[in-house]
Protein backbone atom coordinates (compact mmCIF):
# COMPACT_ATOMS: atom_id res chain seq x y z
CA UNK A 1 0.00 0.00 0.00
CA UNK A 2 2.80 2.22 0.75
CA UNK A 3 4.89 1.61 -2.42
CA UNK A 4 1.62 2.16 -4.07
CA UNK A 5 1.09 5.65 -2.33
CA UNK A 6 4.37 6.33 -3.41
CA UNK A 7 3.94 5.81 -6.98
CA UNK A 8 1.02 7.72 -6.71
CA UNK A 9 2.86 10.89 -5.54
CA UNK A 10 5.77 10.46 -7.85
CA UNK A 11 3.16 10.54 -10.62
CA UNK A 12 1.45 13.49 -8.79
CA UNK A 13 4.42 15.46 -8.84
CA UNK A 14 5.72 14.61 -12.52
CA UNK A 15 2.76 16.12 -14.15
CA UNK A 16 3.42 19.84 -14.75
CA UNK A 17 1.47 22.28 -12.81
CA UNK A 18 -1.14 24.07 -14.74
CA UNK A 19 0.45 27.21 -16.08
CA UNK A 20 -2.04 30.46 -14.97
CA UNK A 21 -2.54 32.44 -18.43
CA UNK A 22 -0.54 35.54 -18.01
CA UNK A 23 -2.01 38.93 -19.30
CA UNK A 24 -0.47 40.85 -21.60
CA UNK A 25 -0.35 45.28 -21.15
CA UNK A 26 -2.97 45.62 -24.21
CA UNK A 27 -5.50 43.01 -23.32
CA UNK A 28 -5.62 44.47 -20.02
CA UNK A 29 -5.75 47.98 -21.29
CA UNK A 30 -8.65 47.03 -23.55
CA UNK A 31 -10.73 44.86 -20.78
CA UNK A 32 -9.88 48.20 -18.25
CA UNK A 33 -12.00 50.30 -21.08
CA UNK A 34 -14.87 47.55 -21.81
CA UNK A 35 -15.34 47.72 -17.90
CA UNK A 36 -15.38 51.24 -17.42
CA UNK A 37 -18.53 50.98 -20.14
CA UNK A 38 -20.34 49.49 -17.72
CA UNK A 39 -20.41 52.01 -15.25
CA UNK A 40 -20.30 49.10 -12.58
CA UNK A 41 -19.57 51.49 -9.62
CA UNK A 42 -18.16 48.90 -7.54
CA UNK A 43 -14.06 48.59 -7.89
CA UNK A 44 -14.04 44.98 -6.81
CA UNK A 45 -16.57 43.89 -9.30
CA UNK A 46 -14.99 46.41 -11.73
CA UNK A 47 -11.49 44.34 -11.01
CA UNK A 48 -13.13 40.66 -10.97
CA UNK A 49 -14.76 41.41 -14.02
CA UNK A 50 -11.79 43.31 -15.97
CA UNK A 51 -9.49 40.23 -15.06
CA UNK A 52 -11.81 37.67 -16.60
CA UNK A 53 -12.30 40.05 -19.46
CA UNK A 54 -8.32 40.83 -20.15
CA UNK A 55 -7.44 36.27 -19.43
CA UNK A 56 -9.69 35.90 -22.01
CA UNK A 57 -8.28 37.96 -24.88
CA UNK A 58 -4.86 37.09 -24.06
CA UNK A 59 -5.92 33.89 -23.95
CA UNK A 60 -7.26 33.70 -27.65
CA UNK A 61 -4.47 36.22 -28.45
CA UNK A 62 -1.93 33.52 -27.56
CA UNK A 63 -4.37 30.85 -29.07
CA UNK A 64 -4.18 32.81 -32.60
CA UNK A 65 -0.34 32.92 -32.03
CA UNK A 66 0.97 29.67 -31.29
CA UNK A 67 -1.61 28.11 -33.48
CA UNK A 68 -1.96 30.33 -36.20
CA UNK A 69 0.02 28.14 -38.92
CA UNK A 70 -1.44 24.84 -38.05
CA UNK A 71 -3.18 24.36 -41.29
CA UNK A 72 -0.62 24.71 -44.17
CA UNK A 73 -0.85 27.12 -47.26
CA UNK A 74 -2.32 24.72 -49.80
CA UNK A 75 -4.65 23.26 -48.08
CA UNK A 76 -8.00 22.02 -49.81
CA UNK A 77 -11.57 22.32 -48.47
CA UNK A 78 -12.30 18.68 -48.90
CA UNK A 79 -16.24 19.81 -50.12
CA UNK A 80 -14.99 21.70 -52.95
CA UNK A 81 -11.34 21.03 -53.39
CA UNK A 82 -10.42 24.47 -53.90
CA UNK A 83 -7.40 26.09 -51.85
CA UNK A 84 -8.04 27.34 -48.53
CA UNK A 85 -7.05 31.23 -48.10
CA UNK A 86 -5.41 32.67 -45.51
CA UNK A 87 -8.23 33.86 -43.45
CA UNK A 88 -10.24 30.03 -44.19
CA UNK A 89 -7.10 28.79 -42.35
CA UNK A 90 -6.85 31.37 -39.82
CA UNK A 91 -10.27 30.60 -38.83
CA UNK A 92 -9.91 26.84 -38.92
CA UNK A 93 -6.85 27.50 -36.44
CA UNK A 94 -8.65 29.56 -33.98
CA UNK A 95 -11.73 27.77 -34.42
CA UNK A 96 -9.95 24.65 -32.63
CA UNK A 97 -9.23 26.24 -29.10
CA UNK A 98 -10.65 24.44 -25.96
CA UNK A 99 -14.19 25.79 -25.25
CA UNK A 100 -12.64 26.37 -21.84
CA UNK A 101 -11.47 29.50 -22.92
CA UNK A 102 -15.27 30.75 -23.81
CA UNK A 103 -16.58 29.15 -20.60
CA UNK A 104 -14.43 30.95 -18.55
CA UNK A 105 -15.27 33.81 -20.03
CA UNK A 106 -19.01 33.51 -19.79
CA UNK A 107 -19.03 32.00 -16.05
CA UNK A 108 -16.85 34.71 -14.62
CA UNK A 109 -19.50 37.64 -16.79
CA UNK A 110 -22.54 35.91 -15.43
CA UNK A 111 -21.01 36.01 -11.85
CA UNK A 112 -20.58 39.31 -11.40
CA UNK A 113 -23.28 41.07 -14.34
CA UNK A 114 -27.08 41.02 -15.04
CA UNK A 115 -27.65 39.39 -18.85
CA UNK A 116 -27.75 42.93 -19.86
CA UNK A 117 -24.40 43.84 -18.95
CA UNK A 118 -23.34 39.86 -20.35
CA UNK A 119 -24.51 40.70 -23.86
CA UNK A 120 -22.93 44.76 -23.82
CA UNK A 121 -19.70 43.05 -23.32
CA UNK A 122 -19.81 40.34 -25.96
CA UNK A 123 -21.09 43.38 -28.11
CA UNK A 124 -17.84 45.33 -27.41
CA UNK A 125 -15.98 42.25 -28.24
CA UNK A 126 -17.78 42.39 -31.78
CA UNK A 127 -18.30 46.20 -32.38
CA UNK A 128 -21.86 46.21 -32.47
CA UNK A 129 -22.29 44.20 -35.03
CA UNK A 130 -25.85 42.47 -33.91
CA UNK A 131 -26.99 45.97 -33.69
CA UNK A 132 -26.17 47.40 -36.58
CA UNK A 133 -26.92 44.28 -39.35
CA UNK A 134 -30.45 43.90 -37.57
CA UNK A 135 -30.81 47.26 -38.94
CA UNK A 136 -29.69 46.33 -42.05
CA UNK A 137 -32.49 43.23 -42.51
CA UNK A 138 -35.32 45.41 -41.07
CA UNK A 139 -34.20 48.00 -43.95
CA UNK A 140 -34.04 45.13 -46.64
CA UNK A 141 -36.98 43.53 -45.27
CA UNK A 142 -39.68 46.21 -43.88
CA UNK A 143 -42.16 43.63 -43.57
CA UNK A 144 -40.29 41.43 -41.28
CA UNK A 145 -42.50 39.77 -38.50
CA UNK A 146 -41.94 39.34 -35.25
CA UNK A 147 -41.16 35.72 -35.82
CA UNK A 148 -38.61 36.84 -38.77
CA UNK A 149 -37.15 38.89 -36.11
CA UNK A 150 -36.91 36.39 -33.25
CA UNK A 151 -34.81 33.69 -36.06
CA UNK A 152 -32.96 37.10 -37.22
CA UNK A 153 -31.54 38.01 -34.03
CA UNK A 154 -31.00 34.68 -32.92
CA UNK A 155 -28.79 33.57 -35.39
CA UNK A 156 -26.91 36.72 -35.15
CA UNK A 157 -26.62 36.63 -31.39
CA UNK A 158 -25.30 33.11 -31.54
CA UNK A 159 -22.78 33.89 -34.67
CA UNK A 160 -21.87 36.89 -31.71
CA UNK A 161 -21.27 34.36 -29.11
CA UNK A 162 -19.40 32.00 -31.46
CA UNK A 163 -17.19 35.01 -32.67
CA UNK A 164 -15.58 35.95 -29.27
CA UNK A 165 -13.11 33.13 -29.94
CA UNK A 166 -11.17 35.20 -32.49
CA UNK A 167 -8.83 37.92 -32.06
CA UNK A 168 -8.96 39.40 -36.06
CA UNK A 169 -11.77 41.21 -37.22
CA UNK A 170 -11.41 39.92 -40.35
CA UNK A 171 -12.22 36.09 -38.73
CA UNK A 172 -14.72 37.75 -36.90
CA UNK A 173 -17.06 39.00 -39.55
CA UNK A 174 -16.26 36.01 -41.40
CA UNK A 175 -18.01 34.38 -38.79
CA UNK A 176 -20.94 36.77 -38.95
CA UNK A 177 -21.12 35.57 -42.62
CA UNK A 178 -21.85 32.44 -41.85
CA UNK A 179 -25.02 33.20 -39.64
CA UNK A 180 -25.90 35.88 -42.26
CA UNK A 181 -25.68 33.18 -45.20
CA UNK A 182 -28.43 31.28 -42.36
CA UNK A 183 -30.66 34.25 -42.72
CA UNK A 184 -30.66 35.19 -46.19
CA UNK A 185 -31.24 31.19 -47.18
CA UNK A 186 -34.25 31.50 -44.55
CA UNK A 187 -36.16 34.89 -46.32
CA UNK A 188 -35.39 32.63 -49.66
CA UNK A 189 -37.39 29.20 -48.29
CA UNK A 190 -40.04 31.36 -46.98
CA UNK A 191 -40.87 32.85 -50.12
CA UNK A 192 -39.13 36.24 -50.01
CA UNK A 193 -35.81 35.60 -52.34
CA UNK A 194 -33.22 38.04 -50.65
CA UNK A 195 -31.25 38.95 -53.74
CA UNK A 196 -34.47 40.32 -55.06
CA UNK A 197 -35.03 42.18 -51.85
CA UNK A 198 -31.76 43.38 -52.04
CA UNK A 199 -31.04 44.37 -55.36
CA UNK A 200 -34.57 46.47 -54.80
CA UNK A 201 -32.97 48.05 -51.44
CA UNK A 202 -29.21 48.88 -53.51
CA UNK A 203 -31.58 50.35 -56.22
CA UNK A 204 -33.99 52.67 -53.60
CA UNK A 205 -30.87 53.95 -51.72
CA UNK A 206 -29.54 55.10 -54.86
CA UNK A 207 -32.55 56.60 -56.05
CA UNK A 208 -32.62 58.29 -52.58
CA UNK A 209 -28.84 59.39 -53.68
CA UNK A 210 -29.18 60.85 -56.85
CA UNK A 211 -31.89 62.67 -55.67
CA UNK A 212 -30.33 64.20 -52.60
CA UNK A 213 -27.48 65.35 -54.93
CA UNK A 214 -29.83 66.95 -57.48
CA UNK A 215 -31.59 68.99 -54.61
CA UNK A 216 -28.08 70.15 -53.77
CA UNK A 217 -27.73 71.49 -57.32
CA UNK A 218 -30.97 72.97 -57.44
Amino acid sequence: MKKLLVIVMLFALSIPAVKAQEIDEGSLKKATGWVNNLNLNDKAKEERVTKVIATHLAAIRDWHNTHGNMVPDGAINPTTGKKLSALDRMVIADSSQPASIRQALLDGLNADLTPEQVEQVLDLYTVGKVAFTMKAYKEVVPDMTKEDEEYILNNLKEARLMAVDYKNMKAISAIFEIYKTKNEQYFTKSGRDWRTMYSAYVKKLKAQKEAEQKAKKN
